[in-house]
């Protein structure tokens, strides 16, 4: 199967699948209550054969995000089911994922982890913020309740981001939590530490999170009842331009359909999975730009 566009060709031509899909394989025979009585490979073949065609499958399916029946549709010579489109879904996401941390294009998740990876920032120069993706409604009245946002009017999941300034690489990544929960306690909750003498730019959703060891840059609110002096609103605009790249970020993440348009799959923490891979497809998508440039 041609995959035809070139941007995301470029991602698979160096990612190593094939390691990331080897240590896959090597943890399900762990996970065995008997060992294998034939070797890989043996049985019927399958239908989406060679690693090149999984890979291809997984990407599509981050790209263009169609139902899992549409995804069937699209792979092998009449099709597969949609079980068993849903089947490699879940199979193949983690090994896409562990992929992007042999090639260090993951966010850092962990706070240990974080203050190490933004430590070898040159500039320590950060933008923080927000992005909120569409789910189904739940149907469960606390459910709903927990999860509908008042900013987006309707119900979403969030993850608060960390990018690098200068270059706009997806440093790191909270927790996927409830999209009614603010920005600022989001971010405290993740014990994120920035190296001392970082810079970090922010928005107003951020109103009061000054980390410690750091310079905060965020815009002035405009007063209840009054207006902002022609001096503050210049500020504002100096900030905002500061603080686009971190737009640009979340927009090279969002190229991926999975997090974008609304999130259909039910299986529990495969929504922060999504989440961290779609921002490693970016970092790695981001690093090819550059080098084609």
């Amino acid at each position: 199967m041609e995959f035809h566009d070139t941007r995301l060709s470029l991602i698979f031509q160096d990612l190593r699948s094939t390691e990331a899909y080897v240590a896959a394989q090597d943890a399900a025979d762990a996970q065995r209550p008997q060992a294998r009585e034939r070797q890989r490979g043996g049985g019927r073949q399958a239908t989406l054969a060679t690693l090149a065609d999984k890979l291809v499958f997984i990407l599509f399916y981050f790209r263009m995000y169609p139902t899992q029946v549409a995804q069937g549709f699209f792979f092998g010579i009449s099709g597969i089911s949609q079980g068993q489109a849903c089947t490699w879904i879940h199979c193949l996401t983690p090994v896409l994922n562990q992929a992007l941390g042999v090639e260090q294009q993951l966010p850092a998740r962990q706070p240990a982890a974080v203050t190490q990876v933004l430590a070898a920032c040159p500039d320590l120069a950060f933008i923080i913020d927000g992005t909120e993706r569409p789910i189904q409604r739940p149907k469960d009245a606390d459910r709903q309740r927990q999860y509908y946002s008042g900013k987006k009017k309707r119900h979403t999941v969030k993850n608060i981001i960390v990018t690098d300034k200068g270059t706009r690489k997806i440093k790191a990544l909270s927790p996927t939590c409830e999209g009614k929960k603010h920005d600022k306690a989001a971010m405290a909750e993740t014990d994120f530490l920035f190296p001392p003498g970082s810079r970090v730019w922010q928005d107003t959703g951020f109103q009061g999170y000054a980390p410690p060891g750091t310079t905060t840059y965020q815009p002035k609110k405009k007063p209840r009842g009054g207006e902002l002096t022609p001096a503050e609103k210049a500020t504002n605009q100096a900030l905002a331009s500061g603080r686009i790249g971190v737009e640009h970020s979340i927009g090279g993440t969002k190229v991926f359909r999975i997090v974008h348009d609304v999130y259909r799959n039910h299986r529990p923490a495969y929504a922060d999975l999504v989440m961290a891979t779609a921002c490693g497809l970016a970092n790695l998508r981001l690093d090819f730009r550059l080098q084609v440039a």
